[in-house]
């Protein structure tokens, strides 16, 4: 299994090392021939409007589409979130749109009010997820077929899942916590031959 990670900008290394540590062989994506036979790719937190000017820049946007197209899982985190959805209620660029999510950025002010909370995420078990938010956006809205992982107590959507689409508006990759990584991980694992999915899924929970 090889997975990708969107290393324009932002916090690509703490996912890189992650995944590493989970036993996966995690590439820095930067150019569109670097994508050619990833199983999986990460578009991880940052500075949307910078990654989406620098993605366009080096000529990604169509190449990374056209893998979502192909079926090869994506996880956007934080930034990735709102280049993964569809409308953004706030924002004037045009994004990915590969998510059929309504998202609303910097939903809770700047970044002096970034806090930290735990969560109830039954998809990646039963222990709460103690999930860090850093000038995060907010899932407004979802359309059919979206499935939703986890809310704040006050209810709004901070992580969902459209088929091999995944967005969580907080870092993952700023615990010591690997279950969401593990969870996007056994996403990719429906997808690849068995032989190199089950060591890699094998690897993976073996870090929960």
């Amino acid at each position: 299994m090889k997975v990708g990670v969107l290393a324009l900008q932002g916090t690509f290394i703490e996912h890189i090392c992650i995944l590493r540590q989970l036993g996966v062989e995690a590439t820095a994506i930067r150019l569109p021939h670097e994508m050619d036979r990833v199983d999986g790719l990460v578009i991880p937190g940052g500075e949307s409007t910078t990654m989406l000017r620098l993605m366009q820049s080096f000529k990604l946007i169509q190449p990374i589409k056209e893998v979502a197209r192909n079926g090869v899982p994506i996880w956007g985190t934080c930034a990735g979130v709102i280049l993964l959805a569809k409308n953004v209620s706030n924002y004037e660029m045009e994004t990915l749109g590969l998510m059929d999510t309504k998202v609303r950025r910097n939903a809770f002010g700047r970044q002096i009010d970034s806090f930290e909370a735990d969560l109830e995420i039954p998809a990646v078990g039963q222990k709460p997820f103690h999930a860090v938010f850093i000038r995060a956006p907010v899932i407004e809205q979802v359309e059919p077929g979206v499935e939703i992982l986890a809310r704040l107590p006050d209810n709004t959507i901070v992580a969902a899942r459209q088929d091999g689409l995944l967005a969580s508006t907080f870092h993952p990759e700023f615990t010591d916590d690997p279950r969401f990584h593990s969870y996007f991980l056994s996403m990719i694992n429906l997808r690849v031959p068995n032989d190199r999915g089950d060591r890699i899924l094998q690897g993976s929970q073996s870090g929960r």
